[in-house]
């Protein structure tokens, strides 16, 4: 019975000292614990850097216009017109006229860009972890629905202020009185300002998205320890 009682308390002790074991090798979580605060600032900081590095490359000259993820093309009231003008000619004329729509998004995103890095700081993110769990692009979806009304009215008089720096107001005052002088063709008279304003926006925000899409699913993109520890978490 004794000999019994041994060989029932050594094989107690020898499959606690292996579960120790297996215990021992598992990662070790003090100071890990990812809190909801952390979250927000993670999702925070991905945005930032997708500002800092994806949006700041709009800014550049042919940012927009070479760029055929964000090129701003013709509204379809327009297409007609540049149709029109190469049906009579004018190519180049036309080809200008979408190079300079671009160029007004170009200078607006550089203007503009404060606007978007103060609307970041301001998001508080109640459901970070849902959004965090979510989609590639979830936290600029969130950043979109929360700011792009508000970015819209801010960022509309820059448009308007880039179209009379660029010449594009002029250029395409050209174009249409060019164009309504066709016989047989029906006037138009687009408001620019604000399809550029829309059309610049989404521009932004798809090249947050970007960035967002790489931090989620590339390790080396994550270039801080917070973004290492939040975005972890969704892996």
């Amino acid at each position: 019975m004794r000999k019994l009682l041994a060989f029932v308390l050594i094989l107690n002790l020898t499959a606690c000292a292996e579960l120790q074991s297996v215990v021992d090798q598992l990662p070790q979580q003090t100071g890990s614990v990812l809190t909801n605060a952390d979250m927000a600032a993670g999702l925070r900081q991905a945005l930032d850097l997708g500002i800092d590095k994806q949006v700041s490359k709009l800014t550049q000259t042919d940012g927009f216009f070479k760029n055929e993820l964000v090129k701003i093309l013709l509204p379809e009231e327009l297409q007609k017109v540049d149709k029109g003008l190469r049906d009579i000619g004018l190519g180049n004329l036309a080809d200008e006229g979408l190079k300079v729509l671009n160029r007004a998004a170009e200078d607006a995103v550089k203007e503009a860009t404060p606007i978007f890095v103060n609307a970041v700081k301001g998001i508080t993110f109640n459901d970070a972890k849902t959004i965090l769990l979510g989609s590639d692009n979830a936290a600029t979806q969130y950043l979109t629905s929360k700011t792009q009304t508000e970015l819209y009215n801010k960022f509309k008089p820059v448009i308007n202020n880039s179209f009379s720096k660029v010449g594009a107001d002029q250029i395409w005052s050209n174009l249409i009185n060019k164009y309504n002088a066709i016989p047989f063709t029906n006037n138009v008279n687009p408001d620019l300002t604000d399809y550029v304003t829309g059309e610049a926006l989404k521009g932004v925000y798809t090249m947050i998205a970007v960035e967002e899409k790489e931090i989620r699913t590339k390790v080396s993109s994550r270039t801080t320890d917070l973004l290492r520890k939040v975005f972890a978490f969704q892996d």
